[in-house]
């Protein structure tokens, strides 16, 4: 689709609109924000297309229509799906070796493991190689929760931000801003890291790095928009 529009405005409602007429979601639904700054982000989005619509430079659109069309139907169930990546926490498998990751990874993770056990007052059983080893019931149980308790706007911001990384815990430490998007990406992607800085990277890789940053990225800052 081409830029057919001249005017893009956001009324008391938070809908965007275009030369007067709401914008609506793949569901056909009115693009209503009821978060100020993300009203304004979504118009600025749709003030920037020049020609043809791309949706991969409108993320604030993408995530806002994945909240309304996709998981405010069923919050529960999305905030279920979301909760599962804590049966199997990035931050609770650990390299044995070589010495030099082993203390990346506690330098990184270490802080987010015991900000979390505080924080929901859990245990967690912590893996040195790969073997799925589950988590206590009662953990999972308490990081549901803390999952089920957030609004399908939050969950549409968390969403990217828990697949990218498969860090359940990182993610809330981002929601409850115990640690900035920066850190949670440098915890979750210091694996890949590591394995850059020995082996390099080629087109293919340096290209699905900046995929997954600018999805990640688009997920922190849509959280933000929600203040």
């Amino acid at each position: 689709m081409k830029r057919f529009w001249t005017d893009v405005s956001v009324d008391a409602a938070g809908v965007v609109a275009l030369d007067g007429k709401p914008v609506r979601t793949p569901g056909r639904v009115p693009l209503a924000l009821p978060f100020p700054a993300l009203a304004e982000a979504v118009a600025d989005e749709w003030r920037a297309v020049e020609g043809e619509i791309d949706p991969r430079a409108m993320p604030m659109t993408g995530l806002s229509n994945a909240a309304i069309d996709r998981i405010a139907p069923d919050v529960p169930a999305f905030a279920a799906s979301l909760a599962t990546f804590g049966e199997s926490d990035l931050l609770c498998y650990r390299a044995p070796e070589p010495e030099a990751l082993v203390e990346r990874q506690a330098q990184l993770w270490d802080p987010l493991l015991a900000w979390a056990r505080m924080r929901y007052d859990v245990h967690f059983e912590i893996v040195h190689g790969i073997m799925h080893t589950r988590q206590p019931q009662a953990t999972t149980a308490r990081l549901g929760e803390a999952m089920a308790a957030r609004s399908a706007w939050e969950l549409a911001g968390l969403s990217p931000i828990v697949t990218i990384g498969g860090s359940l815990i990182a993610a809330l430490a981002l929601v409850e801003r115990a640690a900035s998007a920066d850190e949670v990406w440098r915890a979750v992607e210091a694996d890949e890291d590591w394995q850059t800085e020995q082996w390099g990277r080629d087109e293919v890789s340096i290209a699905a790095l900046e995929s997954r940053r600018r999805d990640f990225f688009a997920g922190a800052r849509f959280l933000d928009l929600l203040a």
